[in-house]
């Protein structure tokens, strides 16, 4: 939901009734996943998505019948059913998008905690019986009655799990939505590619961190679209950020004295990514660097160097594309040709070269 709370806040000032279409379920090669969202107005104003474009405009009719009526609905869309073709969703996918109107005082909490930057979960009755349906629960609610009792149970287990999903509970169908917070990208040195790869972050939902002690390097006129500037050495600099499981890490200094700082710690970590730029004979020395400094092998293992997937960019802003696609891949549990990643496997030390078999390391790898 965080990508359209600036549209649901301007249409609730101006005093707009908005519905709101959460996907519940998918199969096949539907283009969302459970808590994908879309918002509409009855003027037909539209922020999200439930389908990638496939079934909005029927999505949208449903929400102003929604708002009409004020009855909530459960869509079906896919192959199976002739509707699918007349809305498009004809690429063997199948998708469940249910549509409410959007309670103000249940927005209201989401908005708030979604912007904290807390994790927030939520329910609601997809299906069941006719009063049920519809009624939303939250994390750390009281329940009221014997489907709350289940919804707070329910609450405590997917939100642990961190994975939206539908659950059966108290009689009624639930949907849990899990919305984590936004994931920060903590890039160590101001440098050129840092420019374009912090753009690039926050146009995906990034929340961007530069690191760098030099200010001429950190400053607003550079990175104006930096969330953060940290004019700190990398150690002092992430033990100040806070790094957790949401936190990539970029380190592009290339120059030791910043680098390995900022790799000692950030391999130390609870990073789901740290990369570090460089050749393969600038990672070499880096890691007999780190491993006389007592950095053990199991956490180098970690490190994604040279940084980035290999496609052969040469501009910083190719580079800065490279980059940012291994951290959504890693982030996706997925590599770069789409399969997943198996589960405790350790991720490879050499990310650029490595992947393309040998050879000469891409632009965005070499000295």
């Amino acid at each position: 939901m965080r990508d359209i709370l600036p549209d649901i806040d301007r249409w609730l000032e101006a005093g707009e009734a908005v519905a709101l279409a959460t996907v519940v379920e998918t199969w096949g090669s539907a283009p969302r996943s459970p808590g994908g969202k879309m918002a509409a107005t009855a003027s037909g104003r539209i922020a999200g998505s439930v389908s990638g474009g496939c079934v909005e405009g029927a999505v949208v009719e449903a929400c102003r019948e929604t708002l009409r009526t004020g009855r909530p609905r459960l869509l079906r869309f896919g192959v199976a059913d002739e509707t699918a073709w007349s809305v498009g969703l004809a690429c063997g996918g199948t998708v469940e998008v249910f549509v409410e109107r959007l309670d103000p005082d249940f927005y209201a909490r989401a908005r708030r905690e979604i912007l904290s930057g807390r994790t927030f979960g939520s329910a609601v009755a997809i299906s069941g019986p006719e009063e049920d349906l519809g009624r939303r629960f939250a994390s750390g609610e009281p329940p009221r009655d014997r489907l709350g009792e289940s919804a707070a149970a329910a609450l405590r287990e997917i939100v642990a799990e961190g994975r939206s999903r539908r659950v059966a509970a108290g009689g009624a169908e639930l949907f849990v939505d899990v919305e984590r917070p936004a994931p920060t990208l903590v890039v160590v040195g101001g440098v050129h590619i840092a420019i374009p790869l912090v753009a690039l972050a926050r146009s995906l939902g990034f929340r961007t961190v530069v690191v760098d002690p030099r200010e001429s390097f950190a400053n607003p006129d550079r990175f104006p679209t930096a969330d953060r500037l940290v004019l700190l050495w990398p150690d002092r600099a992430l033990a100040e950020i806070g790094v957790d499981d949401s936190t990539a890490i970029a380190v592009l200094t290339h120059d030791p004295k910043l680098d390995d700082p900022a790799l000692t710690a950030g391999l130390a970590s609870r990073a789901f990514y740290v990369g570090a730029l460089g050749s393969r004979r600038t990672q070499q020395k880096r890691r007999e660097r780190l491993l006389a400094a007592g950095v053990p092998e199991e956490r180098l293992a970690r490190l994604r160097a040279p940084i980035g997937l290999p496609l052969g960019g040469r501009s910083p802003e190719e580079i800065a594309l490279a980059i940012l696609a291994e951290i959504v891949a890693v982030r996706n549990g997925v590599t770069p040709g789409g399969a997943a990643i198996p589960a405790g496997s350790a991720p490879r030390e050499a990310s650029g070269a490595a992947a393309s078999g040998g050879g000469t390391p891409p632009p965005s790898a070499r000295s």
